[in-house]
């Protein structure tokens, strides 16, 4: 079942196998892309990936989270981003773009510019940032919307709304985060206000027929933050607006958080693959929406038993494909040994360095012999 042909809205994907978003750092400092990252993307079409999700793009200048983070925001940047869906296409793959606002952890060193968040933290909170008037929250609502169309004009086969991790829309979800007592505040149905705001003027930019996926935590594993039941209901409304598939993530880039999205655990047994399996049996329970699922996923058998007793819908792969970008072809020949990669995070060292996103595994390790031999 994992290499069956789906179809999402209209788009065709030859397997079940998602690249999941994620910061490459490879993008020049205004946010176009580059030679690397197009080839990047190219590379993972040609290794078998059905459906690529780019890395976080942001939407508004305010909106960059990391260091030569991809960008959305402006007209400007469409040459390269239909370069780099063309490059995908090329190969025979497909790609969606996600589109992201970095909140309350907006990139302030880089972008020079106050960020913005859903309420003003008090000094408990690890962050800090200007509460939203609501012409804000109009604004980057419309932001949302202009850059999904940059999307579709670019050629990109559809778009995914960032909603996890501790980002914008994220911090509106989560308790945590927005003390607010306005629309946007308090009860779940007004701090979900915004995600539904965004998600109908992205539906109005593309269309009726253009795919919309979501990207949601299944919790915060923050004290007072996003629970697993709230999700769920989340997931019912978003259901209700017409999302095409929901992605579930978790955990956020709070240091508070118990859990980072990206885990650094050593996963020696099956049993101790996917983080968010339970998380995955309560959506299923409630909401009907297909499921694309991340999250500590590295064999192949884990993956098809998920798929085949209907947890969910798609796997979503994400430091795997940094490692080995070709994994999803190797399974499809017949070797089914675990994908190599071992949970470390040590290929975001040289993106945070501002090098680019690679796995460093085989560095370390010939440093090593190098040493031993000298």
């Amino acid at each position: 079942m994992l290499f069956e042909s789906t179809e999402m809205r209209g788009l065709v994907l030859k397997n079940r196998f998602v690249r999941s978003a994620t910061w490459e750092g490879l993008a020049n400092e205004d946010g176009s892309c580059t030679s690397r990252l197009i080839d990047l993307m190219a590379e993972l079409a040609m290794g078998g990936v059905g459906l690529i999700i780019s890395g976080h793009a942001y939407v508004s200048r305010e909106g960059q989270a990391s260091l030569r983070q991809l960008g959305i925001y402006d007209d400007k940047l469409l040459p390269d981003l239909i370069e780099m869906a063309d490059a995908v296409h090329r190969e025979g793959g497909k790609i969606a773009v996600q589109l992201a606002h970095g909140g309350c952890h907006g990139a302030i060193k880089i972008t020079g510019l106050e960020t913005l968040g859903p309420s003003v933290p008090d000094e408990t909170r690890g962050f800090s940032c200007r509460e939203m008037s609501e012409n804000d929250i109009a604004e980057t609502v419309l932001s949302f919307g202009k850059a999904a169309l940059r999307a579709k004009t670019a050629g990109f086969d559809a778009v995914q709304i960032h909603a996890a991790h501790g980002y914008l829309l994220s911090q509106f979800l989560s308790p945590f985060y927005n003390r607010r007592t306005d629309a946007y505040g308090g009860c779940l149905e007004n701090r979900v206000r915004i995600v539904l705001e965004v998600l109908n003027a992205v539906r109005r930019a593309v269309g009726k027929d253009y795919p919309l996926m979501i990207k949601i935590n299944s919790q915060d594993y923050l004290e007072g933050g996003l629970t697993v039941d709230e999700m769920v209901k989340v997931c019912m409304l978003l259901e209700d607006a017409g999302i095409e598939a929901i992605e579930m993530s978790g955990g956020t880039v709070n240091e508070g958080s118990r859990y980072k999205a990206s885990r650094t655990l050593t996963l020696e047994l099956q049993e101790d693959e996917v983080y968010y399996r339970e998380a995955a049996v309560q959506y299923k329970k409630k909401v009907h929406v297909p499921l694309i699922l991340v999250g500590g996923i590295r064999s192949f058998s884990v993956a098809d038993n998920l798929v085949r007793n209907g947890m969910v819908d798609y796997i979503a792969l994400s430091r795997p494909f940094i490692r080995e970008p070709f994994l999803v072809n190797r399974w499809r020949s017949g070797d089914l040994r675990t994908a190599t990669c071992i949970s470390c995070n040590a290929c975001f060292r040289p993106a945070r360095q501002g090098e680019g996103l690679h796995c460093v595994v085989e560095e370390c390790m010939n440093n090593k012999l190098m040493n031993r031999e000298y």
